[in-house]
Order: structure tokens, then sequence, then C-alpha cells
């Protein structure tokens, strides 16, 4: 039997005389060539071996790899001390590659650059994703807040329905919501009930968007009618009274049934906003911007403006719309204001900025939709139609005006019946509109 030389060596291995040390023996997929090495013929005959180096300068043989020890189990067979707690970045028992070092030496492998392509895309991905939940989300939360109580299947006798869509657009003195101090603050009085403060027919065709004022004055005439909330018919009695008279004898339904009567119009949808969203509103989205050509005041309205551009909060925007006491035409100049600011407050709502940014959108919608009275038939779709339609009147594409009038009935004014006829006849048609109303 072949027996490594130095009889020294013996206990080192922790093993009888074998011709391997351990370490070679536990890999005996290793083979050298040559003489005198693991594998091979062993020395030639006759040839004396020459003795081994010591420990500390024997060099690492060729082709087997130092052998990682774990922690605590001794060292190695080599007397290096691994068993220290030192890791020289080899696994036991393996040979090529393995272990955290990968690369020649035991170093780390260079991670793959990052897949800018996939990261992109995943990002958009993400966001894509939250917006749409988040779209989805908010349409169902403003949907849900709409106040849905205006039941125009009520209404009786219709006129045919013609092309695009008819919205009367309806502002009530209502101080529901509103506190003692608000009431005092906004300049609305503590009046009971509800009457209409301004009235619009705003058209939504293929011609772009025309707006209608109905002053509240105009003299109407109160045709059949059925209650409400009584459910009970009422005979017509070529009765005639003011428009805003309509609404405060049996709100809204009635108040459809005198528009469309006198007019020969068919209202599609209804929306009917008071005092505080109107004012919740404006501010709620910042102020807005107006250019107001000529100071005026008015203490009952509480309206003080100086002339030119301004930002007006919801304290003033409800004056600037109230007042008509300052005015030579008082009721038809009161609509043409009404009018402007409307228009001017659509334009700077239905924008991107307020739209996609959910720190504008919602407190804009919470502070309108808790005010806002709209039809059984309405969704928020509609409603943002009705929104850009408006804003379509400034921007180009559409016309503001007043309901052309001819003159007075004991304080109530009369409507040019041959201009009313063609107006509504346009309008009817989806043509472009050619009558002027009061300027």
């Amino acid at each position: 039997m072949n027996e490594w030389p130095g009889s020294d060596n013996r206990d080192r291995y922790g093993r009888g005389s074998g011709a391997d040390p351990e370490g070679a023996r536990a890999m005996p997929h290793v083979r050298r060539g040559g003489p005198g090495g693991p594998g091979g013929p062993g020395p030639n005959p006759g040839q004396q071996p020459e003795p081994p180096l010591p420990p500390h300068l024997s060099p690492r043989r060729p082709g087997v790899p130092h052998q990682r020890q774990d922690q605590g189990q001794g060292q190695d067979p080599y007397g290096n001390g691994y068993g220290q707690g030192h890791d020289d970045g080899y696994n036991t028992g393996q040979v090529y590659g393995g272990g955290r070092g990968g690369g020649q030496g035991g170093g780390r492998a260079p991670r793959p650059a990052p897949n800018w392509g996939r990261r992109i895309k995943w990002t958009v991905l993400t966001v894509v994703a939250v917006l749409l939940v988040t779209s989805v989300a908010t349409y169902f939360w403003a949907d849900g807040k709409l106040r849905r109580e205006v039941d125009l299947s009520k209404v009786i006798d219709r006129p045919e329905a013609g092309d695009g869509t008819n919205y009367l657009i309806v502002g009530s003195d209502s101080r529901e919501g509103m506190s003692d101090e608000d009431k005092k603050k906004l300049h609305t009085g503590s009046a009971e009930g509800k009457r209409t403060d301004s009235m619009m027919i705003l058209h939504d065709g293929s011609n772009g968007p025309t707006l209608v004022s109905l002053p509240r004055d105009s003299d109407v005439e109160i045709p059949s009618f059925v209650g409400s909330k009584s459910g009970k018919k009422y005979a017509a009695k070529g009765r005639h009274t003011k428009l805003n008279a309509a609404y405060a004898e049996d709100g809204p339904e009635l108040l459809v049934r005198t528009v469309e009567h006198n007019t020969g119009l068919r209202i599609d949808h209804y929306v009917e906003i008071g005092f505080a969203g109107f004012a919740n509103i404006v501010d709620a989205i910042g102020g807005v911007e107006m250019d107001i050509p000529k100071a005026f005041k008015d203490k009952k309205s509480g309206a003080d403006f100086q002339a030119g551009k301004q930002t007006l909060n919801g304290e003033q925007a409800l004056a600037f719309v109230r007042t008509r006491y300052a005015f030579a035409g008082s009721d038809l100049d009161r609509t043409k204001n009404q009018q402007k600011f409307l228009a001017a407050l659509a334009s700077q709502t239905a924008t991107p900025g307020t739209i996609i940014n959910p720190f504008k959108l919602y407190p804009t919608l919470g502070a309108g939709l808790d005010t806002l009275i709209v039809d059984k038939d309405m969704g928020l779709f509609d409603l943002g139609s009705m929104f850009f339609a408006m804003k379509g009147v400034t921007g180009g594409d559409g016309k503001s005006m007043n309901m052309p009038v001819s003159g007075t009935r004991g304080g109530n004014l009369l409507w040019d019946k041959a201009k009313v006829a063609k107006l509504v006849s346009q309008l009817k048609n989806d043509e472009p509109v050619t009558v002027s109303g009061n300027e």
C-alpha cells in the first residue's frame, strides 16, 4: 500500500493511511495526470519521492480549489484556519461555479443592466390602471350624489321633441343648507321657500350651443297642469303672470310645463342650483375671473365692483348675478350678466386642470352636487355635456341671447311672438340661430 511520505501528515487529515488527503477523496471525479498524483500510477520505481513542503509554503494544487468549510467545523485540511469563520467563496464538494461568487476567485458576477423599456411599460400600465379605477369610482360617487327630484313624466301635453338637447337651467333663491351667518354674508335674506332667480334654455346641437335667457318678469300664460304632489289636474283659465310665479306655485314641473306651453320647445333636462351651491362651486375652483366693463353698486345684493378684470369669490359672484336695481334695463341687464358669468364659470371649470386634478375635482363636485337638483332621467354624462356646451358659448362656437321682447304690460315683459316662433323653429330643427334678442 502506498502511503503519503512523512508519517507526521497522518494525524493532520484525521484518517488512517491513504494515498490522498481527505479533500481530494471528497472529489473522486477530479483527476490529475502525471506520476505521483492522485489517480496516476504513483512514483516511478526506484525514484525517491521529494519531501513535502511545509504547509505555509505549499502551493495550491492545480485543478483542485480550496474547499470551503462552514463556520465552526474546524480547520481545513491544509491548516489555513477556514473553519474559524473565514469563507473563501467556494462550496464544499463543488468545483465549477456555484455559491454567491460565480466568477474566478470568488468575485460576484456583474448585475444585468436594467430593462428600462419593460419598466416604463409597466409604469405606464400601472398609472393607466390607477386612473381608470379612480375615474370609475369618481363617476359612481358623483352620480350617486345627484338629487334626481324632478319628475318630467308628470308634465302633460308636451311638444314634440326636436333635434339636439334642451336644458332648462334654473338658479333658485333657496337658502337650504345656509346658516344665519351665511344668509347675512351673502345678502340673501331669510325668506321661506324658494323662487327662481334666473332661468335659461341651453340648446346643444350640431350647429353649436345656444343660450337663451328667460327674464323672470316675462309675461306668460299658466296652462292646464297636474299638481306635482296632489296629482290633481288643474284646468287652464287663461291666467297670465310672471314666469317665476309658475315655479312658486307648483315647483319645477309646472315651470317646465309653462315654458313648453309658451314657447313650443320641448325641455329634455332640468337643472337647478341654489345660492349656497353656487357660491361654494366658485370658491372650490378658486374664484372666477371676470372683466367688468363698468363699475356698479347695489345694496340689496351686496354688489360693489370696480371696472376691469378681477377674480370673484363665491360671495362676490352671487352678488354679481343677482344685481338688477343698479341697471337701467333691470332684469334684462341682469340676465346678460348671468350669461357672462355662467359661461365663464363653465369655461374655467371644464378644464383638464380641474377634471384630472383630484384636489380640485372632488371639492368642486362636492360643493355643487350637494345643492344641485336635476330630473330623474339625467345622469352625470348629461350634466357634463351641459357644462361643455355652456363652455362652448364663450369659446366662439355658440351664441347667447335674451328671449326677444316687444314691450311691457303691467310691469311684465312681453315676448316678440314672431321672433320667438322663428327662434324655436331654428332650435327644433337644429339650424343656425339668426334671431337676435334684446341687446
